[in-house]
């Protein structure tokens, strides 16, 4: 992954800082109704994180884990996501630009004002109230390989549209996936699993 201090131009087909939407006809339990931000997309394939899915844990918990102090206590209670099945033991921050967008040891700008940071330092801040307007902590990721991801969209497994920071943030989890496919001026209540890609 490249850091917050490294630019590279996208091929115009990357689907970086897009939402990928799953299909009704998916069935894949690992994405099943998911929504998921695509992080970074190349010719090495794709790295998103599904912003739908929770885990067991809450915010408090990583930090019991860590061993990190807390003075605001409102982050506790917040929901820790599912990000997908590869390295769950991996955590993620997706957040904003928060100001200074270098004050993180390890980020990765997504594009959009959003950005990936996997360092210790952005938990502490926000164990401490001195986080980013607007974060969510994700354990594990979703991958691609070359390919992998343009090909499944040719099948119809996914569509994807605009990274909105409304879904992302303020939404609520059971409605995400549907937000998500109206954007696009799609209801999933009146598609059959044969539609084909939008």
């Amino acid at each position: 992954m490249k850091t917050s201090r490294e630019t590279e131009s996208e091929a115009p087909t990357s689907l970086r800082n897009q939402l990928l939407v799953s299909m009704p006809q998916l069935t894949n339990p690992s994405f099943h109704r998911t929504v998921s931000l695509i992080c970074q997309h190349d010719a090495n394939g794709a790295v998103g994180v599904i912003v739908n899915r929770l885990t067991d844990h809450r915010l408090g918990d990583i930090f019991d884990q860590l061993a990190l102090p807390v003075s605001d206590l409102q982050n506790t209670d917040k929901p820790v996501f599912d990000g997908g099945p590869v390295s769950p033991e991996l955590g993620l921050v997706i957040h904003d630009a928060c100001g200074d967008s270098t004050r993180w040891d390890s980020s990765l700008e997504i594009g959009g004002g959003l950005w990936l940071t996997s360092s210790r330092d952005i938990l502490s801040a926000i164990a401490r109230g001195d986080g980013p307007d607007n974060a969510i902590m994700i354990l594990g990721y979703a991958g691609w390989g070359p390919g992998q991801l343009e090909s499944e969209i040719r099948q119809n497994s996914w569509f994807h549209t605009p990274a909105d920071h409304e879904i992302i943030f303020n939404t609520r989890i059971d409605q995400k996936w549907q937000q998500a496919a109206k954007l696009l001026g799609i209801d999933f209540a009146q598609m059959s699993g044969e539609v084909g890609h939008a």
